[in-house]
């Protein structure tokens, strides 16, 4: 039993966990941006691709996966800041503003998966580790890499929720959140804060896709596969939660990682749907509410 949970359970636990950390950065973007806007950001799977593009052509130019891990935040910032600008911002006061806003997001989607080709072409491209080797704990080895994107992923979860529940920054995106008529009335530019919101998210995407690059492949669909495990993160744990994005990544990813022991990969996601269909039924605003409910 004991050689069972150290050479069996924990490894998948230990990858579960990379991976997870890495879901809930993507799906963080999701839900703070659908808790603030009340946008469905189809789109936010080709951000997410377009950071390990970017991380592979920077790397090509000889700049370290250290720094790229800081470029490509800052430039897809003002990138997700000009997309809600310019784009998301012309149909966000219509009347069919949800179904406006979903077309117009995934028609992104579509035209940025097609530069991809176009820029990359459609063979799987791969990033090498920044850190090769593996560290031995308790007999078992685990690679070095996915220890640190545990580590340097926690980090950036709990930046982002100190940045939202105790900065000022925060306190007025929860207020729009909550009512941006009043938040406006008070002298706020909460269009501003919208494009701020929507910047934060796109930067999130971007710097998980670079992360998970070296442990998967890069190719111009690879945002379209993953968009569906982060969207079932957000509707679990609550659209417009962290807390419950949090929450339903790990319990989630560690679904998927612990079911391969026992069944086959290719019912990894339909179990994860699955458990998704559940929680709808009986708790419809998932495990947790609300971007101001945490």
């Amino acid at each position: 039993m004991i050689e069972a949970l150290q050479f069996v359970y924990a490894p998948q636990i230990i990858n579960g966990l990379s991976i997870g950390i890495a879901v809930i950065l993507m799906a963080l973007g999701l839900t703070i941006i659908f808790g603030l806007l009340d946008v469905i950001n189809m789109s936010h799977g080709e951000f997410y691709a377009a950071g390990a593009f970017i991380g592979l052509t920077l790397l090509g130019l000889g700049i370290p996966f250290w720094l790229c891990m800081a470029i490509i935040p800052l430039l897809m910032f003002p990138i997700g800041m000009a997309t809600e600008r310019f784009l998301i911002r012309r149909v966000f006061n219509s009347k069919d503003r949800h179904i406006l806003t979903l077309l117009l997001t995934f028609g992104i989607a579509i035209v940025l998966e097609d530069v991809y080709k176009i820029m990359w072409g459609a063979n799987p491209l791969r990033i090498e580790a920044p850190i090769p080797g593996a560290t031995e704990i308790l007999g078992v080895f685990f690679p070095n890499y996915r220890i640190f994107l545990m580590g340097f992923g926690a980090l950036i979860i709990l930046s982002v929720w100190a940045l939202i529940y105790k900065t000022s920054l925060g306190s007025v995106i929860r207020a729009s959140a909550h009512d941006r008529h009043m938040t406006a009335s008070l002298g706020i530019c909460v269009t501003r804060i919208y494009a701020i919101t929507f910047g934060l998210g796109v930067a999130l995407a971007a710097l998980s896709g670079l992360l998970l690059a070296p442990i998967y492949s890069v190719f111009p669909t690879m945002g379209r596969d993953f968009i569906l495990l982060a969207f079932t993160v957000v509707i679990v744990g609550g659209l417009g939660s962290i807390k419950g994005a949090v929450v339903a990544g790990i319990l989630l990813s560690q679904l998927q990682a612990l079911s391969a022991l026992y069944i086959s990969p290719v019912w990894s996601d339909p179990l994860v749907f699955t458990v998704m269909v559940i929680v709808l039924m009986f708790k419809p605003s998932g495990l947790y509410g609300g971007l101001k409910n945490g």
